[in-house]
């Protein structure tokens, strides 16, 4: 045995060194003053490409995540052939990325604010909220079409922020898709399928500050100021694949139809024994905490923490917007502020102006806070045991916050070799106009997959996507559907992506194997944006009403789940 695993490390360490001589070989012989995209070309896709195809073969994140980073460095650090010398450069570069990751304040406040929620998550349990909720709901929930179609009620309630959703949902339903014996692979789909989906299309997020702003810049650089928020609810018909995916998650639960990974996931859960254990997390996850001994059960003791969770994020995120505007220049705003600033335009405004992270920091702290005081109020823990409990819930965040620097560092790396701007000068030339709206979706879908980013899809996208829609046929009507393919594109390139933060708190916060997600989940965010473009931005882009394009994609996606589904059964209670 120790001889086979010396031959396969002997084998790898050979390829590896070759494969990192040649790729040396190859940029050396590229302009040293062409920028990188240039310089690099089809090889800015590799550090991505390696990452994910590492995960997939290997099943370990964190190890993928770390080669694409090592990778993408390795390039950036060529200068002649000595791969010894580029290596140790791209080895110390790596430390630099993922401190500067770190210490930039939205990825800190990121990490902050799921730490936070680990603490709180695991209070709950202690106090017996979490069990006491999954009972209450697996009273009304007793069957795995209820289940889901619960879980995607939740998910629609947090709709204002896609982590939040994440964290938020997952830990609630885990315990009640268990006793159902729904897989978590599919508890965590509905879970990822309802964060970034919801919160990109909802008018109240903190996504739309970053979706408007983009959106008007772009208009603004074809000579046409507008207003952002009126383009943004006019792109909303036509975010094809939010609407079918969410509408897909409803089909899915009440026929039972799964197909591909997911299928056999299903069966496997359905078959699975009341004393055999789940298939988890690597790493201790909230599955082994069990509520205090002998402790009376009270929903309340969820719902307060997790109540105080939601409302204090909508009144964080107003209060860190309202501030900013009043500090800042924008003379119009400042008014507004002052004079009606609970108006549906002030709360609109403060909220596109929040800086999210922080806010959501500030509401897990107050959550924490009340969730740690209800549990020293009602004697179920004395202060030193629930802050004990609090600090232990939030190591089992701690592999999170590991994946998640990894993730922003691969995707630094990413842009500093130019993968985004080479997919696009690659793909933008020549292109009849009612082929642009599919062609920029399927665009944002490759650079976010590749880079695990939706905000920063839709951050490069957008500049391009505006004018060019416009040169090639300017009508308002094109240029929205146009617009609607950078952000729709994005959103469905990031919920694939193995690399992705919202796939990631997904399977942390479901507890469930992060490949495993990636790999049932794919499958069926494949369909859905299939069906999106053949029935959705195929037919918008030659001028067709979104009001005949999802209804016609909602009967071919039912008609397509029933022909290569099947149904996995379940034995109803008695």
């Amino acid at each position: 045995m120790n001889m086979n695993n010396n031959m396969k490390i002997g084998i790898i360490t050979a390829f590896s060194v070759i494969a990192l001589f040649v790729l040396s070989l190859i940029i050396t012989q590229a302009p040293a003053g062409d920028d990188n995209a240039v310089r690099f070309g089809v090889l800015t896709l590799l550090p991505p490409l390696v990452a994910i195809a590492l995960a997939f073969i290997t099943k370990e994140t964190i190890l993928s995540l770390f080669i694409g980073v090592f990778v993408g460095e390795f390039m950036i650090n060529v200068n002649n052939l000595n791969i010894i010398e580029s290596g140790i450069n791209a080895f110390l570069a790596i430390g630099n990325q993922v401190i500067s990751c770190m210490a930039d304040p939205w990825n800190a406040g990121i990490v902050l604010q799921c730490l936070l929620i680990g603490g709180v998550i695991q209070l709950i349990t202690k106090m017996g909220g979490a069990k006491a909720l999954a009972d209450a709901l697996a009273s009304r929930a007793n069957t795995p079409r209820k289940a889901q179609l619960i879980t995607w009620f939740l998910g629609l309630c947090v709709f204002f922020d896609d982590y939040a959703n994440s964290l938020i949902v997952g830990p609630i339903m885990r315990p009640v898709m268990d006793k159902l014996k729904v897989s978590r692979e599919k508890l965590a789909f509905v879970v990822d399928a309802t964060a970034a989906p919801v919160a990109g299309i909802a008018i109240i997020s903190t996504w739309i500050g970053l979706e408007i702003s983009l959106i008007a810049a772009g208009f603004e650089s074809i000579g046409m100021h507008v207003s952002g928020f009126g383009i943004f609810l006019q792109t909303i018909p036509f975010r094809f694949y939010n609407i079918l995916i969410l509408i897909f998650i409803v089909i899915s639960a009440l026929t039972l139809y799964e197909f591909g990974p997911m299928k056999k996931a299903e069966q496997k859960a359905r078959a699975r024994k009341e004393s055999e254990p789940i298939k988890a997390l690597e790493a201790p996850g909230f599955d082994e905490v069990q509520p205090v001994e002998g402790i009376k059960l009270s929903i309340w003791n969820a719902i307060i923490p997790i109540g105080t969770l939601i409302i204090g994020a909508l009144i964080a995120f107003y209060w860190s917007g309202y501030t900013g505007i009043l500090a800042g220049e924008d003379q119009t705003l400042i008014t507004l502020m002052k004079t009606a600033p609970l108006s549906f335009n002030g709360i609109f405004e403060a909220l596109s102006a929040s800086d999210a992270s922080v806010a959501l920091f500030q509401a897990a702290l107050l959550a924490s806070i009340v969730a740690i005081v209800m549990a020293v109020l009602q004697q179920i823990m004395t202060i030193e045991q629930a802050i004990s409990e609090w600090v232990g819930g939030m190591k089992t965040i701690v592999i999170t916050g590991v994946i998640l620097l990894l993730a922003w560092s691969l995707g630094g790396v990413i842009g500093d070799i130019g993968t985004a701007d080479y997919l696009v000068s690659i793909l933008k030339d020549t292109i009849p106009f009612w082929i642009l709206p599919t062609l920029i979706f399927i665009l944002g879908a490759l650079i976010s997959f590749a880079t695990g980013t939706s905000y920063g899809t839709m951050s490069i996208l957008m500049p391009l996507t505006i004018p060019l829609a416009w040169a090639v046929n300017p009508e308002m009507g094109f240029v929205i559907v146009c617009t609607s393919g950078v952000l729709t594109g994005a959103i469905f390139g990031d919920h694939c992506s193995p690399i992705s933060d919202t796939t990631i708190l997904s399977s942390m916060g479901t507890s469930c194997n992060h490949i495993d997600h990636v790999s049932t989940q794919i499958y069926y965010a494949m369909f859905v944006a299939a069906i999106a473009i053949v029935f959705g931005y195929i037919p918008a882009g030659f001028g067709v009403a979104w009001y005949f394009c999802i209804p016609v994609g909602i009967v071919v996606m039912y008609i397509g789940l029933r022909l290569i589904g099947e149904k996995v059964e379940f034995e109803e209670a008695a």
